[in-house]
This record gives C-alpha cells, sequence and structure tokens, in this order.
C-alpha cells in the first residue's frame, strides 16, 4: 500500500477520537445505504448548479478594500449623490467635430450611461474650442484625437456598467479607444468566463495523468474525479449564500479545492485495497476503510484549512472571500471522500475489479539510502540557500496596477496605451471639496493642483468659469453632474502610471493640498484606492504569515505533541516558500501583489503535510526502538511514494492553468503555487531527514511520549508494511 500522507494522524485519531464507535456505525451505515447516497449526491447537483448560475461574481477587486477607508467613502459619495461610480476615458482619432457630436449623442442613449463631456457639454459646437481656457481645451484635444469622459449611473463593476462598455463598442469604430477601470472589469469578465471551463478541464486532464501513474486500475480516476467534481459543484452552489464572490475565487477555487483534496480519495482506495487484503466481504473491508479515512482526513485536512482560514484575517477582503470558499470546499472534499466516493466503488466494483493494472510509479529505495547517507551534504546546501532565498522572497517585485494582468491585445489596454499616447495621460482621478468653499480659495486650490508634478488637468466647475467664461455659461445638466447638495467634483488627469511610486506621492500632495482649504475633502477613484491597496496588503501580508504560522505551528504541537517539531516543520516549509516566492526576483519576474500575500499561507497550510507525514513515521521508529538513522531511513522510505503523489496532486491541479491563463493574475498564482508544491516535496524528503538526524537528541528530549536511551536491536521487518498492497 502507498502509505500516504494521512497516515499522519491516523494513530493519534484513532487512539483519542471518542466517536471511534460512532464512527464506526456510520460507516456501516454509509455502506448499508449505498445506493440512497448517491441518489441523494446526484439530486443535489441540481439545487447545487442554481445556486452557482445565481451567484454574481465581482471582477473588480478594489471592491475588497474596508468600507471605512475614506476612498471607499468617497466612492459611496459619489454613487449616492452624483449618480455615478463610474467613468472612462473615450479617445476618437481622425474624426471631425460634428461626427464627434454626433457619436456623443448615440453614446448618451446607451443605458446607464449618466453623461458623456466633451467640447459641447460646455458650449455649442458652432462657437470655435480655442474660446475655452488652454488647460480645459488641452485635456479635450491632442492632435487629430479629442476626448471625452463618459459617466455611469452605477458603480464601476456594476453589471448595468459593463453592459454599457459592451454597448458603446458596438456604436464605436475602429477610430475609438476606451480607457479606465469600467473597460478593464468588463474585459477581465469575458476573458474569465471563456477561460474558467478551460482551467477545470486541464486540471482534469494532467489529474488522471497523475492519477493514471499511481492508481492499480484505469476506471477508478474517473470515480475519484467524479465524486471530487460533485463536491466541487457543492461548494460552488453554496456560494449562493454569500451573494457573490470574486473571480479570482471563482476561477481558483475548483482547482484548488481538486488539488488540496484528490489525496483524500487516494488514501480511502489504499485503505479500501489493505482492508480486502485481510477482509474477503468487501462491505466489511469498506466500512474500515470509511473510519480510517473519516479519522485521518479529518486530521490531515486541519493544516489546509487553518492555512484558508488565515486568508480571512485579511482587511482587504478578498481573502476573507477566497477563504471562506476554499475552506468550504476542504470540509465537501472530505464529506464527499467518506460518502460519495465509497458508494460509487461498491456500486461499481465489478467494472474496476476488470480495469485493474500494476502501478506505473516505482517504489523508491535506492533515493532513500542517498538522502540519509549524504544528509550533512544536503544540510549544508539548505544553510547555503536559506539567505538568498530570504533576500529573494524580501525583494521580489510586485505590481498593482491591474491593467498590467492582462494582454496586450484587449480593447481596455489598448484603450490605455492611446490615452497615454495622444494625451500624455495614464490616468485620472477625482477630488470632492465641500460646495460651500468660497470661490477666491476653491481658485486658490485649483491653482496649487495645476502646479503640482505630474498633473496635466484640473476640470471642475471653477476651472471652467473665469472673467472671460462667467457661470451662467455652463449647461444646468454639466452643473448638476459636477456638483452636488453638498460637494463639489473636480477631475484631475495625470501622466503619472496607477500604483507607481510617482502618482502615490502626486495623490498624497493633492490630499494635503485640498484638505488645507477643506478638511474634509476627498480624493477618490481608481489611483487613490490603489494607493490603499498597496497600504494594505503589506500589512496584510504580515497578518496572514503571521497567522498562518501560528496556527499549523499550534496544530503540529499538539499532534505531534512535541515543543521542538513545530519550530523544525515550519522552518522546512517556510524555508520552500522563500524558495519559491524569491525565485521571481532572481529571474527579473514582477508578479500581481495578491501573490504574495496568499501563495505562502496555501503553500504552507498544503504541503506541511508531506513534514508531518514523514515525521509521523519517525517518531514511530523511534519508539519502535530503531536507532536516528535507521528511523530516518525507514521514514523516507515509506512516506517518499506519499509526498510525490500528494505534490504531483497539487502540481496536476495548478501546473496547467498556470500555462494556459491569460489573466496574469490567475496564472501567476498558479504556476506559484505548482513550483511551490515540487519545491516543499524536494526539501521535505532531501531537508527534513537532515533535520532528524541532526537535533534528534533535541527532539527526543522535547517530545512528549520519547525517550532518548539507547535503541534495541529490530528485526527490520518494517520493509513488509510498504509493500503490503501493489
Amino acid at each position: 500500500m502507498v502509505n500516504n500522507k494521512f497516515h499522519i494522524f491516523v494513530g493519534w485519531w484513532i487512539n483519542n477520537f471518542r466517536g471511534g464507535k460512532v464512527m464506526n456505525k456510520l460507516s456501516h451505515l454509509i455502506v448499508k445505504l449505498r445506493y440512497v447516497i448517491l441518489i441523494v449526491a446526484f439530486a443535489l447537483l441540481i439545487p447545487s448548479a442554481i445556486g452557482y448560475f445565481n451567484t454574481r461574481v465581482n471582477y473588480d477587486i478594489l471592491t475588497y478594500l474596508p468600507g471605512d477607508i475614506e476612498t471607499m467613502k468617497g466612492q459611496d459619495i459619489l454613487l449616492d449623490q452624483f449618480g455615478t461610480g463610474a467613468f472612462v476615458l473615450y479617445v476618437a482619432e481622425g474624426m471631425d467635430e460634428k461626427d464627434v457630436s454626433n457619436l456623443k449623442a448615440e453614446i448618451e442613449k446607451v443605458d446607464h450611461v449618466s453623461d458623456v463631456i466633451w467640447y459641447d457639454s460646455v458650449m455649442d459646437i458652432s462657437v470655435p474650442m480655442e474660446m475655452l481656457p488652454d488647460r480645459v481645451y488641452e485635456a479635450f484635444n491632442s492632435d487629430d484625437a479629442t476626448m471625452m469622459f463618459i459617466i455611469f449611473d452605477e458603480g464601476t463593476s456594476a453589471d448595468g456598467t459593463m453592459q454599457a462598455i459592451e454597448d458603446i463598442r458596438k456604436v464605436s469604430n475602429k477610430q475609438c479607444f476606451m480607457s479606465g477601470m469600467s473597460a478593464i472589469v468588463t474585459d477581465t469578465k469575458n476573458m474569465a468566463e471563456k477561460e474558467t471551463p478551460i482551467y477545470v478541464g486541464i486540471a482534469v486532464l494532467l489529474a488522471v495523468i497523475v492519477l493514471s501513474l499511481t492508481m492499480d486500475s484505469y476506471l477508478i480516476p474517473l470515480f475519484f474525479l467524479l465524486s471530487i467534481g460533485m463536491a466541487i459543484v457543492y461548494n460552488m452552489g453554496t456560494n449562493v449564500f454569500k451573494g457573490e464572490i470574486s473571480f479570482i475565487t471563482q476561477s481558483l477555487s475548483a482547482v484548488l479545492q481538486l488539488g488540496v483534496t484528490l489525496d483524500y480519495s487516494i488514501f480511502l482506495w489504499h485503505s479500501y485495497q489493505e482492508e480486502l487484503a485481510e477482509n474477503s466481504d468487501k462491505k466489511d473491508a469498506m466500512a474500515k476503510a470509511i473510519s480510517a479515512t473519516f479519522t485521518s482526513v479529518i486530521g490531515s485536512s486541519i493544516t489546509t484549512i487553518a492555512g484558508f482560514i488565515a486568508l480571512c484575517f485579511m482587511s482587504f477582503t478578498l481573502g476573507l472571500d477566497l477563504g471562506v470558499v476554499m475552506a468550504k470546499g476542504v470540509v465537501f472534499g472530505v464529506i464527499g471522500c467518506v460518502t460519495i466516493l465509497p458508494s460509487m466503488i461498491l456500486v461499481f466494483d465489478n467494472l474496476i475489479e476488470k480495469t485493474k493494472h500494476k502501478p506505473l510509479m516505482p517504489e523508491f529505495v535506492k533515493i532513500p539510502q542517498f538522502v540519509s547517507k549524504h544528509y550533512l551534504a544536503f544540510f549544508f546546501v539548505f544553510l547555503a540557500l536559506l539567505a538568498p532565498a530570504i533576500y529573494g522572497n524580501n525583494h521580489a517585485s510586485v505590481y498593482y496596477d491591474l491593467t498590467q494582468t492582462l494582454p496586450d491585445s484587449l480593447e481596455s489596454v489598448q484603450g490605455a496605451n492611446k490615452v497615454d499616447e495622444e494625451f500624455d495621460m495614464n490616468s485620472a482621478y477625482m477630488l470632492l471639496v465641500d460646495k460651500n468653499l468660497d470661490t477666491a480659495q476653491m481658485n486658490m486650490m485649483i491653482h496649487e493642483l495645476k502646479n503640482t508634478d505630474g498633473i496635466l488637468s484640473v476640470l471642475g466647475t471653477d476651472s471652467l468659469m473665469g472673467p472671460s467664461f462667467p457661470r451662467e455659461f455652463i449647461p444646468e445638466d454639466l452643473l448638476s453632474d459636477l456638483e452636488s447638495d453638498q460637494w463639489k467634483m473636480v477631475l484631475l488627469t495625470t501622466d503619472y502610471k496607477i500604483a507607481s511610486d510617482e502618482i502615490n506621492n502626486q495623490i498624497a500632495t493633492v490630499d494635503k493640498i485640498v484638505k488645507s482649504y477643506d478638511p474634509h475633502a476627498m480624493v477618490v477613484g481608481e489611483a487613490p484606492c490603489t494607493k490603499d491597496l498597496i497600504n494594505i496588503t503589506n500589512h496584510d501580508f504580515q497578518v496572514v504569515n503571521t497567522v498562518s504560522i501560528g496556527l499549523v505551528f499550534l496544530i503540529i504541537a499538539f499532534v505531534l505533541k512535541s515543543v521542538s517539531l513545530p519550530f523544525i516543520l515550519v522552518a522546512v516549509i517556510e524555508f520552500a516558500i522563500f524558495v519559491n516566492m524569491g525565485l521571481p526576483y532572481y529571474t527579473q519576474t514582477t508578479i500581481p501583489f495578491i501573490s504574495s500575500v496568499v501563495i505562502g499561507t496555501i503553500q504552507l497550510g498544503a504541503t506541511v503535510d508531506y513534514a508531518i507525514l514523514m515525521t509521523t513515521r519517525y517518531l514511530n521508529e523511534r519508539k519502535s526502538g530503531h536507532d536516528k538513522k535507521e528511523a530516518t531511513l525507514i521514514a523516507l522510505s515509506t512516506s517518499m511514494k506519499s509526498v510525490i503523489v500528494s505534490a504531483l496532486s497539487f502540481f496536476a491541479a495548478t501546473f496547467g492553468v498556470g500555462l494556459i491563463s491569460s489573466i496574469d493574475m490567475i496564472g501567476s498564482l498558479c504556476n506559484l503555487m505548482a513550483r511551490g508544491a515540487i519545491i516543499s516535496m524536494f526539501t521535505v524528503i532531501l531537508v527534513l531527514p537532515a533535520m532528524y538526524m541532526i537535533f534528534d537528541g533535541l527532539i527526543m528530549r522535547t517530545t512528549f511520549g520519547m525517550k532518548a536511551d539507547e535503541p534495541r536491536p529490530h528485526n527490520g521487518g518494517h520493509h513488509f508494511h510498504i509493500h503490503k498492497v501493489a
């Protein structure tokens, strides 16, 4: 039998779980009701599918910023008092003024377009544009290109806004370009909807390859994937109670759930095969396998769930979104593994038996001997790589500009490039200022803002007016767009890129200027939100790491009853995380900000089981009288295949997605998770045995129930267990 990682907790749970008799009765009940379970399981797919299709997907990750920060309060004011939460910059090239005016009229007819601000919003098109103040003229025109500001009556990522973007594109020609967060969100939605089914398909394909290497039946992988698929549908269907989930959660949850729960099915199958070798009654054998699986899988899933729960402590609530859905997914995976899968195996037992074959993955004999013999070399490699890994991890470049996560071929990215090219403008954001601020102070503030580095234009009612341009000339529609009962809206355009140090410094300067005139003024929009995102996620990174390490540390200490082992095991996996997150620094790859926050906790929670598995076996062998060298060799020999299967399962579910995803935020996350599983696998196989050899004395003295006595001779029968079931 492949000694799967779930043996980690088997002994502990069987000895300590008071509900053992209850579990035994429940196992036999599951076997007895196998047909009923399958009927109910398939029936539940219907409400789950309905729930899935009725769960809204949020494609704007900026909405996950805390609601109590100033930028988010400002977004609410824009929506409540100005009837807008979103705008885009719209560039028309090579069109005469009359055609642009007609196009503007067409765009204004589109549902959810609140207003379109252009030259003819200020004065009749028959009046020469040169009458506008220079700064205002330059904001609307550049060579043969002219720009409009399209304002929507719903939020940036609202369904109405995204549909309006699509409708505007239909009435536009190839000379027209749109730039802004709403355009980016719309393109992200279209791409994610198209690619998510492909993600699942490629994850399943690679999982089948891994299972065909490790399983002894051609048909059993199909039942594994079917039962896991049903658990995924239940998980996605119950998201309807959340109201909505992020597109990142939507795209990743299926492949992640497959990756972290596939092992549970493998363990059930191997437990069943082991029981069959001693018991000819298949129903009784399956009942015992269910009991063994339930007790061990609950234990094994704790560290994985702990990693996802740590994400819930982020103030950037995308972590809460992903953490809740994935923790729930692991629970559904456990339930499905001990109910649906056993029922399928028993019902289709004859078919499965006919497709039996010899596993293709070899037993590992020479490698454990080599690793045990050269443990000092691997320990020194660990020490040599530690500092560069930590340095790389701490200095990896991350990006926050969401246009960087999308391919250059998308319309929203082309639009952003066109605005930059024609108007030297990279972004625009808004000010909300007290409407009762007197004209003199307002003009002084506008003057200061215009002289701020990187500000191209300041557009508001006060900047439009002047001695030669009285307020009466401004149409009422435009005034209502720019003023509410309490606030004046001022639009700033800048040639600095979103998320750059330059624009963040500029926003800080602008905020200081406007608050010197109006202490309650707010700086709002995509650029200020992104600045907040940078500050918040930097803080979240520390919180999530601390919580995940703390939770896993406590779980290891509790399960292994040791003071020293939590330090050793966490250090080994954290080293693997440092290597994984440090590689982008040395390959000069810039990764999306979310990767640096969530990868560490997911990799820790999902792969620390590899280390716990081997350590549990090591402690058992030391208890049974082997010296540290023999115990290390046995632990590595018996655990190596399981660690490889576990890592390959996780790798299979995520690698393909990382390879094909056009959305870099999804692709980068999956690449890092796939690579992290393999790095953790090699670290546990090569470095952890060295830790046993070097720190054996400390481990024996600080682990409950262990004695550092002289080892007694052993008959070496440990190898029989490894090959008990082929």
